[in-house]
């Protein structure tokens, strides 16, 4: 399964009768599946089976469904209001026998009156509504269909990313395990280069500074979080290799990669491994930004 993002849109539309919607599908970073939606009056029904669609096909990400729906206006039926007629024309016959002479109404006039016709909906069967809630939810299938395809293209411009940071990881892990200041006898020379400043005494008991040196090269000695590191390289590998959602234990793997970083820096006993060394804790910290946005 390719790696993907929490982050997409995706869109349809589509339309029965006199009746046309249009699906909008946006995802955002989240810490686990969060499912907003917002349904138009009256289609509550669809409720929980717009969150099981959702379910079906994401497993991380704050997701936002909004659902437009509008009805043809020929649709719409013209009743006449026989209280409204007869309130008129008893208006009319009033006005006539008010003021003397002829006098014209026209129907037009009659007709523009509020509430001599209502205009209303047609009332759909339950069958109808049936037939248009399915295709409602198909509808909604195309939609995240296109938040699935743009958060599965974001994931992979995203692993491949990962994948080069990585092997800067990979380059400075090796860089530091190779550094010749790490063997005791560059450890020996500057301890010696040091006591011989501190004490102004140029003639020192080899021995005794060889012991010293080593003493030093114990409490300095990095080699287990290089093996650490190492195998958090192989782990992170297969994480983006895997065919399930890894963004929460890629997530936890980049805070072991700082960890071991941040011993390694406080070790380091050579301008070349603490630059090397702060390099690395640069390439983790671009990496968890990046992880955050993994499913």
């Amino acid at each position: 399964m390719p790696l993907k993002s929490m982050t997409g849109f995706g869109r349809s539309e589509g339309n029965r009768s006199a009746v046309s919607w249009t699906w909008e599908a946006r995802s955002v970073n989240g810490r686990g599946l969060d499912v907003r939606h917002r349904l138009p009056p009256g289609m509550d029904a669809l409720e929980p089976k717009v969150r099981d669609a959702v379910q079906a096909k994401f497993a991380r990400g704050s997701i936002n469904l909004t659902l437009s729906v509008s009805r043809d206006e020929g649709a719409a039926q013209i009743r006449v209001n026989p209280a409204a007629i007869a309130a008129v024309a008893e208006a009319v016959k009033q006005f006539r026998a008010a003021i003397p002479g002829p006098t014209t109404v026209g129907i037009d006039g009659l007709l523009a009156l509020r509430g001599v016709l209502d205009y209303a909906e047609t009332e759909d069967s339950e069958a109808e509504i049936e037939a248009r809630n399915g295709a409602l939810l198909a509808s909604l299938d195309q939609a995240l269909g296109q938040l699935v395809a743009a958060r599965e293209a974001e994931g992979r411009r995203l692993e491949t990313v990962l994948r080069d940071e990585l092997a800067d990881i990979e380059r400075l892990v090796a860089e530091v395990a190779a550094s010749p200041a790490r063997s005791p006898a560059a450890i020996e020379a500057r301890l010696a280069e040091q006591i011989a400043r501190l004490s102004g005494q140029a003639g020192l008991d080899p021995a005794r500074l060889h012991q010293e040196a080593m003493l030093v090269a114990t409490r300095i000695d990095v080699e287990e979080e290089l093996k650490r590191l190492a195998s958090h390289i192989a782990a992170a590998k297969e994480l983006l290799a895997a065919k399930e959602p890894v963004g929460r234990k890629f997530d936890f793997l980049t805070q072991e990669f700082n960890r071991e970083a941040n011993t390694l820096c406080s070790k380091a006993n050579d301008p070349s491994i603490t630059r090397a060394g702060l390099a690395l804790k640069a390439v983790i910290d671009q990496m968890r930004e990046q992880v955050q946005n993994i499913e």
